[in-house]
């Protein structure tokens, strides 16, 4: 709803220092970062500052500082300079009078109030620069969505006790933690300390760990460190009082803590447990049972593992890249290496994700099949809990946006193969807690190490924590020496020490029948859960092929897709997943289309020489492309055509237009002209890359890769980008792949 007075504070600083500053606001009547942007550059322009900024930084700080150390009725340099206080205390939420220029007693009033709410002195109104720089963020300083009133405390005595300290600034009073909030104890600790401004740096570094080291608190303390601690407590979400006595009730919650946390448990504030409060690795000498790491796990290295106390060892599912990291993924005969040592083994699964943009529902999807796939093909048993990777710093907007709706991808792909396997979660604190609590995951593996991570910084340890990775270090010597990231455990998982046999990388083979009700079953729940209802739909989007329809049409082919498969040691689920998505497809416009190209070849009307036709949508361009590139390496044998011709883009358009067989036969020959780069097609600027030849044991990056360049790149005509389907597609390869892979290995 729109407040009149913010209305009026935005009017104000548009009509007069809009063409100063450089920007106006919308006259909205609410706040937000635009409208402090400009009252922050408004105040610049009037301390004489040329080079504006949206940021109250330094500059702003140090001149607010020379100039107008304190600000009241008889200081305030004009009526306009005024109007901006006034305005910014309307923007967050305080009586500023009329905007009239005058520190009216309302004005005083109200600044009382806000310095009150701030924990900084409220003896009297004057305007200090850290509150004026607190007064132009969107920082509250009353709770706020259901903030807690004990850490809203702890906010209050931190800025009432070290405001005046050189690096340390207002912070929110909102009741809830946060990164500036954690870095502010940091500070808090190093002024205890001794440290001087510009020492003190907010990083719990070496000088920080040595001076706790002397400071444990414990039954019977007082004072200011145990002020501290159980600030320590109340922002990990321990119900504590805030207090400078150290009684019976923090000392049973330390104990409580510390259990959790598996440190010893002693029910004192000593340094492991003051380290695992400030940072999220905590005491990074603590050695953990558990490790994960890139590096086969080879008798001696399993040897060093055991001396070092470790049992638990994280692997890689699989390894989605071809030239970095070769023992990334489990190795053959290392998880028997694993249980002949007296180790245990929890599965990792992890791609290219390294930001938000590839984590959605369709690739969730895709991740959970190619988890149960790779776990079987390695020989976990069912039961096992397999970890997703979400590695890199998602805020809190990216976790609801793109990582819930993944997770629950994943957990659909879980439901669908009968929940084989439980889904875990790996990264951030935050990432861990919020997955675990929309009911995605079983338990996380926490990124504790990441400790920068804006999704670490301010959040509790996951309740359902099973791993908790602190430290990277070297163990072992000569062929036992290995890199490990070290893992604290809690017992809520304990991986796996026995395993199915293996399964190999073996050619296809034909399809058993006694599957396509499953495979019919899966391939149609995907398809609905992305939109594709069975019977194709209605309306504008109408498919002209019902879901059934294009699965028993591949699934006829399957004596040809395997003598495929076989000859190009390519896997059937890449020709599967292409020729089934494309039918799927087909609609009223693309029929249309179909029209006027034998409109114009037949009858001369028309311009459209050409369209992707036919069940796996080829042109008749691309056709000849994609054959005479494979006639030439010796692939295919059949006569070369000229794709700029029309009588033999019209020749290869009828054949992909009427022939399934050799429209399917045209499907591989397109996945091996993309192994090649595409030569000759509409490439991207760049190029498209060459791929490893043909092979079974391509990476689930080269199927992507080959998925996507079916497509093209860029987008698609109705908007779409081609990753975009290619990330769904894969989830369709995927299912194929489950099933072609139980039949091959019975």
């Amino acid at each position: 709803m729109a407040d009149e007075m913010i209305k009026r504070a935005q009017r104000f600083v548009n009509s007069v220092y809009g063409s100063r500053i450089g920007m106006t606001v919308e006259e909205d009547g609410q706040t937000g970062w635009n409208t402090m942007y400009a009252l922050t550059r408004a105040l610049q322009y009037e301390l004489g500052i040329t080079s504006l900024s949206n940021s109250f930084g330094p500059t702003t700080l140090s001149t607010l500082n020379s100039k107008y150390p304190q600000l009241y009725e008889t200081t305030i340099p004009s009526e306009d300079f005024c109007r901006i206080i006034q305005s910014a205390m309307y923007c967050k939420g305080y009586d500023g009078g009329d905007i009239d220029g005058v520190y009216s007693i309302r004005v005083k009033q109200a600044m009382l109030k806000l310095k009150s709410d701030m924990g900084v002195d409220a003896s009297n109104s004057v305007l200090i620069p850290k509150v004026f720089k607190g007064l132009l963020n969107m920082d509250a300083y009353v709770t706020v969505n259901s903030g807690s009133e004990a850490i809203r405390s702890v906010q209050r005595w931190l800025n009432g006790r070290y405001v005046n300290r050189g690096d340390f600034f207002v912070i929110p009073c909102d009741g809830h933690n946060s990164r500036d909030v954690s870095k502010s104890m940091l500070f808090a600790v190093q002024y205890e300390l001794g440290m001087a401004d510009g020492v003190a740096n907010g990083v719990f570094g070496p000088g920080t760990q040595s001076g706790l080291k002397s400071h444990t608190v414990s039954s019977g303390s007082t004072g200011t460190w145990v002020s501290l601690f159980s600030a320590g407590m109340i922002l990990n979400q321990r119900s504590v009082a805030f207090s400078s006595s150290f009684g019976s009730s923090l000392a049973d919650a330390v104990r409580a803590f510390q259990s959790f946390a598996k440190l010893p448990v002693t029910g004192s504030g000593d340094f492991q447990t003051w380290a695992s409060l400030l940072a999220s690795y905590g005491d990074q000498s603590r050695k953990g049972a558990a490790c994960d790491g890139v590096t086969k796990i080879t008798p001696a290295r399993a040897a060093a593992l055991k001396t070092e106390g470790i049992t638990y060892v994280g692997r890689y599912l699989t390894n989605p890249s071809t030239t970095s990291l070769p023992e990334k993924a489990i190795q053959p005969g290392e998880l028997q290496t694993i249980a002949d040592n007296g180790l245990r083994c929890y599965p990792i699964y992890q791609t290219f994700g390294r930001d938000a943009a590839g984590f959605n529902y369709a690739a969730g999807r895709a991740a959970g099949y190619a988890a149960v796939n790779a776990a079987v093909d390695h020989g976990f048993k069912n039961g096992t809990r397999i970890f997703f990777a979400v590695d890199f710093d998602a805020l809190d907007h990216e976790v609801t946006s793109n990582v819930l709706p993944h997770f629950k991808g994943i957990e659909d792909s879980m439901a669908d193969t009968g929940n084989a396997y439980l889904v875990g979660v790996y990264g951030p604190r935050n990432v861990c807690t919020r997955v675990g609590e929309a009911g995605h995951s079983t338990a996380s593996f926490v990124s504790d190490m990441s400790s920068g991570f804006s999704g670490n910084y301010g959040y509790p340890l996951p309740a359902d924590w099973a791993y908790d990775q602190i430290v990277t270090r070297t163990v072992g010597s000569g062929d036992g020496k290995i890199e490990i990231d070290n893992n604290i455990a809690s017992g809520r998982d304990i991986g796996q020490n026995s395993f199915n046999k293996p399964r190999g990388t073996v050619p296809d083979v034909r399809f058993d029948g006694g599957f396509l009700n499953a495979l019919h079953d899966d391939l149609g729940r995907f398809m609905r859960s992305i939109g594709y209802a069975d019977d194709g739909g209605t309306g504008a989007d109408a498919k002209l092929f019902t879901h059934t329809q294009c699965f028993e049409t591949i699934m006829s082919f399957d004596t040809l897709i395997t003598q495929l498969s076989n000859r190009y040691s390519m896997r059937k689920a890449l020709i599967q997943t292409n020729a089934y998505w494309e039918m799927r497809h087909y609609d009223l416009i693309d029929q249309a289309v179909d029209h006027q190209v034998a409109s114009y070849h037949l009858n001369g009307v028309g311009a459209v020489k050409d369209s992707s036709t036919g069940i796996a949508q080829i042109s008749g361009r691309v056709g000849i492309i994609a054959w005479n590139h494979c006639i030439n390496k010796g692939f295919a044998s059949g006569t070369v055509l000229d794709p700029n011709k029309d009588s033999d883009i019209w020749t290869m358009w009828q054949k992909v237009n009427k022939d399934n067989a050799f429209s399917v036969q045209t499907v591989s020959l397109l996945h091996l002209w993309g192994v090649d780069g595409k030569p000759g097609g509409d490439n991207p600027p760049d190029g498209e890359t060459i791929l490893r030849s043909m092979r079974l044991d391509y990476t689930e990056k080269e199927i992507f890769e080959l998925v996507r360049r079916y497509q093209g790149w860029g987008k698609l005509p109705n908007g779409e980008r081609v990753e975009e389907h290619a990330t769904k597609r894969m989830t369709l390869y995927q299912i194929f792949e489950k099933y072609n892979g139980i039949v091959r290995n019975p």
